[in-house]
């Protein structure tokens, strides 16, 4: 391969496009910190010899790394960053279902997509695994003081025993949700691409053809 067709023709595409840039993508960006997350949830809730433990540990992880090899893939094979693309929602997919059988399996609420408490944490941003884990307890908190109004109780200690897993939980399945549209969006964007340019194969074809174009009219 030649210098110039590495650059691609003057003034025309260039054969290896710009990629890896996966840090500035913010379906990577959220799909790190449902990872972190879940990193947390795991080692508090979930037995560190259970299976389960660790499946959802490596399903957050898959969903960062195919991400980021996706996008650094995507210089020579678009197909290779659609598939790799696909292969992280799917899962995170895996990983919504072993929160929402957490929940399931102890008889805690998930929350409705209209529960405000959803929008509130989208509202929040969180950038890092503190940022949620602060929001959690704050909502935890705010809860368990209304439940214990409400009973007579007088045992915010025991709600929040409660409502910390659950809201811990419900707080990732939003994250989880939040970088599955991205990646839907991500995924449709890359399909239309591929569809409409072709993948490496063919940017070779027509760099090489404009280069012999441009060589004879030299001569």
């Amino acid at each position: 391969m030649t210098a110039n067709e590495e650059r691609g023709s003057a003034g025309g595409e260039r054969l290896l496009p710009k990629h890896g840039g996966y840090r500035n993508l913010k379906s990577f960006q959220v799909a790190q910190l449902v990872y972190d997350v879940t990193v947390r949830f795991c080692d508090r809730y979930i037995d560190k010899k259970s299976r389960t433990h660790d499946q959802m540990v490596q399903a957050a992880r898959s969903g960062v790394q195919n991400i980021a090899e996706g996008s650094v893939a995507s210089g020579t094979s678009k197909k290779m960053e659609l598939k790799l693309t696909n292969v992280a929602k799917a899962s995170l997919a895996e990983l919504r279902l072993d929160y929402e059988d957490f929940l399931r399996q102890r008889g805690l609420a998930l929350w409705a997509r209209d529960d405000p408490r959803r929008r509130a944490l989208v509202a929040r941003r969180c950038a890092t695994a503190d940022d949620v884990a602060r929001w959690v307890k704050e909502t935890a908190e705010r809860g368990s003081r209304e439940q214990d109004g409400q009973t007579g109780a007088g045992s915010i200690q025991s709600i929040q025993s409660i409502l910390y897993p659950e809201i811990s939980a419900n707080a990732a399945l939003v994250l989880i949700g939040v970088a599955a549209a991205l990646l839907d969006r991500q995924v449709a964007a890359q399909a239309c691409t591929f569809e409409q340019e072709g993948g490496f194969t063919e940017r070779l074809y027509r760099t090489r053809r404009a280069n012999r174009v441009k060589g004879s009219d030299r001569q």
